[in-house]
């Protein structure tokens, strides 16, 4: 008897060519805690998606399974059309990251930094040092190029953060709160560049951030993450439409509830809890 052939997934068949990031039942548990649930989405290439949550409700474990630094539990990935567990060294050249918390050198100086991740991304030496003067010089940190970062304050090193990250122009960055501590005139600035990359380079990016606002601006699609489960998808407008709402904050409000959320208990917690008594 002949079966039926397979059609294959949304998001893994003959259309997945158009995706940057295709994720189809991703799941990750650390010790019988469920960080992420069965989540599926894909992000268009040259699309800007927004992927929004209150604090714990897996964002940055998503994050961390889509850049190859925690394996799933379950579920698939592909980056740039290369299967996250076939083609890991493919996958990591295909994006740049800008890490909420701190990754930074400390005992480098601020040009150094630059150097050495230019130097990884195998960016030309010409090149190289061009980028490194024009992006220190946008975030306001040319004439402290030869300073050690562990002299800056917070707010210069996430500047010199963004710098770093975008070296490279990758086809896809990610971008976990990459404004988190800046005023608004910086974060604009930040927001204009990477728009600018976006427009003039087809540079996929996929961000989290606790502005509201600054997503509603930006996104061109929006997911939006809640106890491990994706609760809604689509564009600002399609979102406000579904609530009834005239802005984003309303419509993330009216998906994720006004409880306060307890950031200690949340799932990047128990993760780095997970690597700590796996040593």
């Amino acid at each position: 008897m002949r079966t039926k052939k397979s059609t294959g997934s949304r998001f893994f068949g003959k259309m997945a060519s158009v995706y940057m990031i295709q994720v189809e039942n991703l799941t990750k548990k650390f010790n019988g805690f469920t960080a992420v649930d069965n989540i599926s989405f894909s992000v268009e290439k040259g699309e800007i998606f927004a992927f929004l949550g209150p604090n714990g409700a897996g964002k940055t474990t998503t994050i961390r399974m889509l850049t190859t630094l925690l394996k799933p539990t379950e579920g698939k990935i592909k980056i740039n059309g290369f299967e996250f567990l076939k083609s890991q060294a493919e996958v990591r050249k295909s994006f740049g990251i800008i890490f909420q918390d701190p990754s930074l050198d400390d005992e480098l100086t601020a040009f150094e930094n630059m150097e050495f991740h230019g130097v990884i991304y195998g960016v030309p030496k010409k090149l190289r040092r061009d980028r490194i003067e024009y992006l220190l010089k946008f975030v306001e940190l040319w004439d402290r190029k030869d300073d050690l970062v562990k002299k800056f304050s917070g707010g210069m090193k996430r500047r010199l953060e963004v710098a770093r990250g975008l070296i490279h122009h990758p086809k896809l960055l990610f971008l976990d709160e990459p404004t988190l501590g800046l005023d608004p005139q910086t974060r604009n600035h930040i927001w204009n560049y990477i728009k600018g990359l976006n427009e003039k380079e087809g540079m996929t990016v996929f961000f989290t951030t606790h502005y509201l606002a600054e997503a509603e601006k930006i996104a061109q699609k929006i997911a939006i993450i809640d106890k491990g489960k994706i609760v809604i998808q689509g564009t600002v407008a399609e979102l406000k439409e579904k609530t009834k709402t005239d802005s984003l904050e309303e419509a993330f409000l009216n998906f994720t509830g006004t409880t306060l959320r307890d950031e200690e208990a949340g799932a990047s917690d128990r993760m780095r809890r997970h690597h700590f008594f796996r040593r």
